[in-house]
């Protein structure tokens, strides 16, 4: 079969979130200014952490590689649905709906793979402070993210040369407001059966090893915080873990509730609404909720503002 006959839609129409036009001026204020959020509080934090030498730590150094990737995460989708609403348009080409999961699936596993680097970071520092220098040194730091950037780049690539070998018939409606993995295997008319067998075992086990990881490092640092004679220092040690276990909770429930539901129990309005929060919610809040309970950052942060109000 060649190439033409694989792939006779050459385009794609993306819905959005609604169809009334009244809905979709408010949606478009509100991406809008949840993006330039997401942009503005993550570049602060990337700034703040370059420009404090006392920050230039393994956390800190994770966290800012965490704010970076939340700044794409966000321009994967939300600038190419902003551009259609001005635009008047819905379409995206195949190749571009092909580019926007490719990067998609990247910077959803680099956010995975980065929550569970920084739940070791937190690990060693609570249940081996004396070693911690030695044990999170720069080159293990360096290596870990780069690992991330390796198997995130590998991970998608798989599940986009198997999307680009499906066939594209008639139906090019996607009910979504980017190019996500399951509405384009519904759309496809051919065999589907090896795309969601990878999806249900290689990607699972790529976001449910993390997981793992970060729920027994969490058992592990309970058990040593709870070794802590003091009071005080038992809440210090919990709380250089709140703003950690905060953003875990918000990425893993909304991945979970999309992709590791039972079909039955899914539908388009809810893995939209529970999409959004994953891919624009969370990395709008995430320099929220780092900043907010850390004194060291906020001071950071004030610097930073107070240079550039200058």
């Amino acid at each position: 079969m060649n190439r033409e006959n694989q792939s006779t839609v050459s385009e794609f129409l993306l819905l959005g979130l609604s169809r009334k036009p009244q809905q979709q001026q408010l949606l478009f204020v509100l991406f809008l200014s949840m993006y330039l959020a997401t942009v503005l509080g993550n570049l602060l934090i990337i700034l703040a952490i370059s420009a404090d030498s006392r920050l230039h730590t393994p956390m800190y150094f994770f966290l800012c590689n965490l704010s970076f990737v939340d700044i794409c995460f966000s321009s994967t989708s939300v600038p190419k649905m902003l551009t259609n609403h001005i635009l008047g348009i819905q379409t995206i080409s195949f190749r571009g709906c092909l580019t926007q999961m490719y990067f998609f699936i990247v910077f959803t596993n680099m956010d995975n793979f980065l929550l569970a680097v920084m739940a070791y970071d937190r690990f060693v520092a609570i249940s081996h402070p004396l070693h911690y220098s030695t044990k999170m040194s720069h080159q293990l730091c360096a290596l870990l993210v780069i690992g991330s950037w390796v198997m995130s780049n590998l991970n998608s690539l798989l599940h986009t040369l198997l999307m680009a070998r499906l066939s594209f018939c008639a139906d090019n409606t996607i009910p979504h407001f980017f190019c996500d993995v399951g509405p384009l295997l519904k759309l496809s008319c051919s065999d589907t059966h090896l795309n969601e067998m990878m999806i249900v075992t290689e990607a699972a086990l790529i976001m449910m090893i993390p997981l793992a990881y970060i729920l027994a490092s969490y058992i592990h640092i309970t058990r040593a915080v709870l070794r802590v004679p003091s009071t005080k220092g038992k809440l210090k040690a919990f709380s250089t873990c709140g703003s950690h276990l905060t953003a875990v909770s918000l990425f893993y429930g909304t991945i979970i509730a999309v992709y590791f539901n039972p079909s039955s129990s899914h539908s388009a309005e809810k893995d939209t609404a529970a999409t959004v929060l994953y891919t624009v919610v969370t990395p709008m809040l995430n320099p929220f909720i780092y900043s907010l309970r850390n004194r060291d950052l906020k001071g950071a942060l004030r610097k930073v503002m107070g240079r550039t109000c200058s």
